[in-house]
C-alpha cells in the first residue's frame, strides 16, 4: 500500500489502463482500496483516460470504450477464474441463504455459480440441474446432493453446455430457485449475453422455476452484450457486492422494483 501512495498519476493511470486490459470493467470502490487514495483522486485519474476515448466511466466505476464496439472482458474461463474472487465469494454465501435441504436448484454456469459449491455441500438431498461442467466436477465430493448435466452443445471457452438439447432437460424439471449468471447487465437493457443458445438456456430456466436470482459481481454492471435475456424486474432479486454504487443500488430497487441484496466483500476477504 505504501508504494501505491507514492505513485504519481500517470503512473496510477497506466495500471488502471492495464487492469482493464484484462479485467474489462473496475469499480471506483476497488481503484480507491488498491491505491489507497481519494475517491476524488481516482475519479480525476478516470477522467483524464477517458479523454484519451479509450475508456468510459461508468455508475461505480470505468470500463474499456472497445466494451461498446463488441469486445468484451474475458470470456476464456481460465482468465476469468482469478478475477474478482472475494466479491464472487461474498455473492456465494448470500445466495446460500435461499437454499434449503430438499431443493431443486438450477445454477447456470460460471465462475460466481461454481462458488456456491462448498454452501451447496453443507445441505442434503438438494437436486442440482447445471450446465457447468466445473461446478459438476466440484460437487463430486458432496455424496448428499444429487447432481443432473444438461448436456447440449460444449462451449470450451466457458466449459459449459447449452442450446436446444440442454434446455429440454430444463423443461422436465420444476424447479424451487435458478441462478442465473452474466457478465453483462445493466439498468437500461438488463441482462444480455454473448449468443442466442445461452438466451435460451437462461430464459427456460427461468421459466420452469419458482424464483430467479442474477448473481452478478458489480464489476458487470453496465456492460451490455448483442441478445437481452431479461429486464431486471423480471427477477425476484439481485445479488451482487457492495463495490455497486449508492446511486445505482437506489434506481434499481426504486424505478425497478427488484431486490437488490449486497455483499459485503470486506467480511468475506478478512476471514479467509
Amino acid at each position: 500500500m505504501k508504494e501505491e501512495l507514492q505513485l504519481i498519476p500517470a503512473q496510477r493511470q497506466q495500471i488502471i489502463a492495464d487492469m482493464l486490459r484484462t479485467a474489462g470493467v473496475v469499480t471506483t470502490k476497488s481503484l480507491v482500496e488498491r491505491f489507497g487514495v481519494s475517491h476524488m483522486t481516482i475519479r480525476r485519474d478516470i477522467a483524464t483516460l477517458e479523454e484519451t476515448g479509450k475508456v468510459i466511466s461508468t455508475p461505480g466505476g470505468v470500463k474499456l470504450a472497445s466494451l461498446n464496439n463488441g469486445q468484451t472482458p474475458p470470456r476464456a474461463r481460465e482468465e476469468r477464474e482469478s478475477l474478482e474472487m472475494p466479491r464472487k465469494r461474498a455473492i456465494a454465501m448470500m445466495a446460500s441463504e435461499l437454499l434449503r435441504d430438499n431443493m431443486v436448484v438450477t445454477i447456470d454456469a460460471g465462475t460466481t455459480c461454481e462458488a456456491l459449491a462448498p454452501y451447496l455441500g453443507q445441505h442434503s438431498g438438494i437436486l442440482i440441474i447445471t450446465n457447468d461442467f466445473y461446478l459438476v466436477q466440484a460437487l463430486f465430493q458432496y455424496p448428499k446432493l444429487s447432481v443432473i448435466h444438461t448436456g447440449g452443445m460444449v462451449d470450451s471457452d466457458s466449459r459449459s453446455s447449452s442450446g436446444a438439447l440442454a434446455t429440454k432437460i430444463l423443461e422436465e424439471i420444476n424447479a424451487d430457485l435458478y441462478f442465473m449468471s452474466s457478465g453483462a447487465w445493466d439498468s437500461e437493457t438488463g441482462v444480455t449475453t454473448t449468443s442466442t443458445d445461452k438466451v435460451q438456456f437462461k430464459q427456460t430456466a427461468m421459466l420452469y422455476a419458482d424464483s430467479a436470482y442474477l448473481l452478478a459481481d458489480s464489476t458487470k454492471y453496465g456492460v451490455r452484450e448483442s441478445y437481452n435475456v431479461a429486464q431486471l424486474d423480471e427477477l425476484n432479486g439481485i445479488l451482487t457486492d457492495d463495490g455497486l454504487a449508492d446511486e445505482t443500488r437506489q434506481l434499481l430497487s426504486n424505478e425497478w422494483q427488484v431486490p437488490v441484496h449486497i455483499a459485503a466483500v470486506g467480511q468475506i476477504h478478512n476471514g479467509s
